[in-house]
């Protein structure tokens, strides 16, 4: 169980802790230093750097997952509201990452290579708002995790 919740933690901080530093802090920066087309691009290059860490964690978090439900506690009818509720959200989590991967930023990064940059803009303020969700969705998730069987 041990390293069921120890690889579980990881995942997330990855993913969670990803979307806030870039969310929080990159984003405020590259907009005050860099120019709409080399904003674009730099966003290309990271978001294609950070979904590939975001696959391995959302493989890690289901996998360890489902294994701590179904070999730890024998099913979903053995845990608390708590682990029904991060589970949930999880899958809601992952939704939104897979419309971000294959719509949003399939098409951003299209309009990086035919340099349509207001097209691009676009892209990337609908990616920015979904991921400005994921991170509250991941925050909530997390003190439910971790404080929700004393709730």
């Amino acid at each position: 169980m041990s390293i069921g919740i120890a690889l579980h933690l990881l995942a997330v901080i990855i993913w969670v802790g990803g979307m806030f530093f870039a969310h929080m802090l990159l984003r405020p920066a590259a907009a005050q230093v860099l120019e709409p087309p080399l904003r674009l691009k730099l966003w290309v290059q990271v978001f294609r750097n950070f979904f590939l860490w975001v696959w391995i964690a959302i493989t890690i978090l289901l996998i360890s997952g489902y294994w701590m439900v179904f070999s730890v506690f024998g099913g979903f009818a053995n845990v608390g509201l708590h682990v029904h509720i991060m589970h949930g959200l999880g899958i809601v989590m992952i939704i939104i990452f897979m419309f971000i991967y294959f719509s949003s930023y399939r098409k951003l990064r299209h309009a990086v290579i035919v340099e349509n940059f207001q097209e691009g803009g676009i892209k990337l303020a609908q990616i920015r708002r979904l991921v400005g969700i994921n991170i509250l969705i991941g925050l909530a998730i997390s003190v439910i995790a971790s404080a929700g069987r004393y709730l």
